[in-house]
C-alpha cells in the first residue's frame, strides 16, 4: 500500500518544514537594516525550500489524488515539531503528543 509518491510526499513536507524552521531561526536575529533582514541566506534559502516543496505537492497530487495528498499534509506538523526540539530545545508537552498520535492515527484510518 506505500506508494512511491507517498514517500515523495513525505519529502516534500520535510522541505516544507525546514523551511519554516530556517525563517523562525531567521525571526530571531537581529539585523542592521531592513533590507538584510529580508535578503539573507536564511530567509531565501527558506522559502526556496518552500518553492520546490510546492512542485512536489503538485507532482504527488497527479499520483496521488486530491484526498491522498491533503491526508499526507498534516505529517509537516509532527516534522515540525521534531525538528523544533533539535533546533530550538522546544519541549514535547502532553498535548503536542496527543496531537501528533492523533495526526498519525487519522493517516492510518485513512489508509486502511
Amino acid at each position: 500500500m506505500l506508494n512511491i509518491f507517498m514517500l515523495v510526499m513525505i519529502f516534500g513536507e520535510l522541505l516544507a518544514s525546514i523551511s519554516q524552521v530556517l525563517l523562525k531561526k531567521s525571526a530571531q536575529k537581529e539585523y542592521p537594516s531592513r533590507i538584510r533582514e529580508y535578503l539573507n541566506v536564511l530567509v531565501i534559502g527558506g522559502y526556496g525550500l518552500l518553492v520546490v516543496s510546492m512542485f512536489v505537492g503538485i507532482l504527488c497530487y497527479k499520483h496521488l489524488g486530491y484526498m491522498g495528498t491533503v491526508i499526507m499534509e498534516p505529517v509537516a506538523y509532527i516534522l515540525v515539531m521534531i525538528l523544533s526540539r533539535v533546533v530550538f530545545g522546544e519541549k514535547f508537552t502532553g498535548n503536542k503528543l496527543i496531537g501528533m498520535g492523533l495526526i498519525i492515527t487519522g493517516i492510518v484510518i485513512f489508509y486502511l
